[in-house]
């Protein structure tokens, strides 16, 4: 998700279909290397549960989320899958639905064309409803 056009700061929004457990990740820019850097993260945080939580992704066809090896190869065992990509079909954003969702939820709280580095860590915690 991004915000402010021009701007480089946006969201990694990860939706699990099924109980609808979000992660809101803020990522310095919209790149394959940030998106991989932040999935390597949430892989090292989540341990042995990563494979058990994500057990796939399904992202849109933008740029940076081309590199499918480097979205799907674990940190610790580079021979092994940490999870298995799926790309949906252009325009067909309801192959995304829980996700759009709350993409939509999101923009309650932060605004299309705002920038997205004006919004703190804690902030985007409180979105999620983790504020503690």
């Amino acid at each position: 998700m991004v915000g402010k056009q021009g701007s480089k700061s946006a969201l990694l929004v990860l939706t699990e279909r099924v109980s609808r457990f979000e992660i809101i990740i803020k990522l310095r820019d919209k790149t394959q290397k940030s998106i991989i850097a932040a999935l390597d993260k949430l892989e090292r945080e989540y341990k042995d549960k990563f494979s058990l939580i994500f057990k796939s992704i399904t992202v849109d066809n933008g740029i940076e989320f081309l590199d499918m090896a480097g979205l799907e190869k674990s940190v610790y065992d580079k021979i092994s899958k940490r999870t298995t990509i799926y790309y949906a079909h252009p325009y067909c954003s309801l192959e995304r639905g829980s996700n759009e969702n709350n993409n939509e939820f999101i923009r309650k709280f932060i605004k299309k064309k705002t920038n997205i580095k004006n919004f703190s860590a804690a902030y985007i915690k409180k979105i999620r409803g983790l504020d503690e």
